[in-house]
């Protein structure tokens, strides 16, 4: 039962529904089933929290949660990712999670895979980010983070955060907000790639806290609140410092993180490694990262070799310096590629870095100190 005064939970969480799991059945993705976009009520900017606009691949820096899938297709996820063959061939443990499921689509989670993929779910996300964009790679379709407690503990969370609450009220609120819980589920990290779209995938009825903080440029700290069930949140997090806080009073806290790049071979890609090395299965992580890194190196050398040969055709000097920038440019897109792909022998299996920031030019974060981690922002 829940605490006093908060409503019962209505989606039942994996430790009690693991024994009487669902059939999995073949549906196909239907954006008008399985879509319900409602536009975010405000969207943050990279200017907002003291960025330059150009410091990233968009001006955008975070939207609030917004909803984007229906319970029919939260539940068609749930069915995919939670299955027995995927938990069992496809999780992973690290030195920051417990449990992470990983690289399982669309081999074995089809919907998911074409969920991600469809053209007016990329619209969406494409257009809450002010920039066009594809999943990074298939195996970084869905990554699921998964937290779960028993039933004893997430009722002493609820009962504790009810009488927080009326203390806080009878008190008028002089001591603060004493329920929110500030500790991480992950540290301060950046993303190892461009764009992600975080998906709630579990029933937030009786969850407190679960915002993500993120660190202004002046070393202040906003909070973005955590998102509903089949509600989503859009984030530029390969440049923004940010942290997921821990959620109280629920059993089970299931994120879907979908990872995003632009869809033109011709908009920067700083896309990294080092988050996911440890987590993964290299062979496939390597494949697809080399070969799309290849195809846009492909295309972009394709464009220069046309460029050149109209020019020429029209009888106009060739551009040395142009050429030798482009050519230099290419040079550091093949040396940040090949140093991603760490040799196997050298990755540790299951290590997480808490900040993945090689490879991308920054403007400098403040020295850490006492005041500066002691700042809160309330939720924007």
């Amino acid at each position: 039962m829940p605490a006093p005064g908060l409503p019962k939970a209505v989606f039942k969480p994996i430790i009690q529904s693991q024994a009487t799991k669902r059939k999995l059945e073949h549906v196909d993705f239907d954006p008008l089933e399985h879509l319900a976009l409602e536009e975010p009520k405000s969207i943050v900017m990279m200017k907002d929290i003291g960025y330059s606009e150009d410091t990233g691949i968009s001006p955008v820096a975070v939207s609030q949660p917004f909803r984007l899938f229906t319970t029919e297709c939260i539940q068609k996820f749930r069915d995919e990712v939670l299955s027995d063959e995927v938990l069992e061939k496809c999780s992973y443990k690290s030195n920051i999670a417990a449990l992470q499921v990983r690289g399982y689509a669309p081999k074995y989670a089809p919907f998911t895979y074409d969920a991600w993929h469809n053209p007016q779910t990329l619209s969406v996300i494409s257009k809450i980010a002010g920039v066009d964009l594809i999943p990074n790679m298939d195996f970084e379709i869905g990554h699921i983070n998964i937290s779960v407690k028993s039933e004893k503990q997430a009722l002493d969370e609820q009962a504790a955060v009810e009488r927080e609450r009326k203390s806080f009220a009878k008190n008028e609120g002089i001591a603060g907000c004493p329920w929110e819980d500030d500790k991480p589920v992950v540290g301060w990290h950046r993303d190892s790639y461009p764009f992600v779209c975080v998906t709630m995938l579990s029933d937030c009825t009786n969850m407190v806290g679960g915002e993500t903080a993120f660190e202004m440029a002046n070393g202040d700290v906003m909070k973005v609140r955590g998102p509903q069930m089949g509600c989503a949140v859009v984030m530029q997090g390969r440049y923004i410092t940010h942290q997921a806080l821990r959620a109280l009073g629920a059993q089970e806290r299931i994120t879907m993180v979908t990872s995003f790049r632009p869809k033109s071979p011709f908009v920067r890609d700083d896309s990294v490694l080092s988050t996911v090395r440890g987590i993964s299965n290299l062979s496939d992580l390597y494949y697809e990262f080399g070969r799309y890194r290849l195809e846009m190196l492909d295309e972009r050398i394709r464009a220069q070799i046309q460029r050149l040969r109209e020019d020429y055709e029209m009888g106009k000097e060739t551009d040395t310096k142009a050429l030798k920038a482009f050519l230099g440019e290419q040079e550091q897109f093949v040396h940040r590629t090949n140093s991603e792909m760490v040799p196997v022998e050298e990755v540790v299996e299951g290590h997480q870095p808490e900040m993945g920031l090689e490879n991308v030019k920054l403007p400098p974060t403040p020295p850490e100190d006492e005041e500066r981690v002691a700042k809160r922002a309330k939720a924007v």
